[in-house]
């Protein structure tokens, strides 16, 4: 299946279409409005990390397993390992739930915003609920069986899970409060590679809140309304932007250096 990518445009305050915010948008506002602001009103975005190819990798795996036991309507071992009663759900969009530039989607009447977000997968519990499942893949000497205290990047990870609980309730979806993480952790403990890392994988549950996505868009689209650029703030992630750190000094350095030229 294949879909056409549109290229993206400013939002320009008083628009009448409709104007696409991603899930990781979402997140983007939450970390740093001022970067958020920097993005839709200018297209000036935050300078790229590198791509995690290897966990991208782990994810269409998974994938493939899934869909295995999908096709056969039987839960997969894991889910039976770790007492999950669920089957991976089957419907006639989940391909396109799946990629990234069109994802399950909703048109959020108060804003006009397009919201969409690209899930990993989802199961379905003998109750008819949807639930979300979002897979994840790190490197630890131990391997991860749960995510950490609130108030850390781990927050990262709830937010996105409770965004495609919300994006699938708004399509009409009754959707479990508990989603769950598939955590392949990769040891980095052997004495030696061989063309080989070994994953353990665990299964666990988050009891997601998405009330907090409703708001979150009506302060997104006042500050993308905005012709002030929001402030330094102190990002979600439990300290100042570092993006907008470097930028505030660079700035103060390149001023210093001009004043010494004059």
């Amino acid at each position: 299946m294949s879909y056409a990518r549109e290229r993206s445009r400013p939002y320009e305050p008083g628009q009448v279409a409709p104007f696409k915010v991603s899930r990781s948008k979402i997140e983007l506002y939450m970390q740093c409005p001022r970067c958020f602001w920097l993005d839709v009103r200018h297209k000036i975005t935050r300078p790229s990390s590198p791509p995690f190819n290897i966990n991208k990798a782990i994810d269409e795996l998974f994938k493939k397993e899934f869909d295995v036991y999908r096709a056969e309507g039987k839960p997969h071992p894991l889910m039976q390992q770790f007492g999950v009663d669920a089957v991976p759900y089957t419907h006639k969009d989940l391909d396109t739930w799946r990629y990234n530039f069109t994802g399950v989607t909703t048109l959020h009447a108060p804003t006009n915003l397009h919201v969409f977000g690209a899930v990993d997968d989802v199961w379905v519990n003998p109750a008819g609920e949807l639930m979300v499942v979002d897979y994840k893949a790190t490197a630890k000497a131990a391997p991860v069986t749960a995510l950490g205290p609130e108030g850390g990047w781990q927050d990262m990870y709830r937010r996105q899970m409770e965004v495609y609980q919300w994006l699938l309730r708004q399509n009409g979806f009754a959707v479990s409060d508990t989603g769950y993480f598939v955590y392949a952790t990769g040891n980095p403990g052997k004495d030696a590679f061989d063309g080989v890392v070994e994953f353990e994988t665990h299964v666990f549950p988050h009891a997601g809140k998405s009330d907090w996505v409703e708001q979150t868009l009506l302060d997104m689209k006042t500050c993308m309304e905005s012709d002030t650029m929001p402030a330094v703030g102190t990002a979600a992630m439990g300290g100042p932007c570092e993006f907008c750190t470097y930028a505030r000094s660079r700035t103060e350095l390149t001023l210093k250096a001009l004043q010494k030229k004059s």
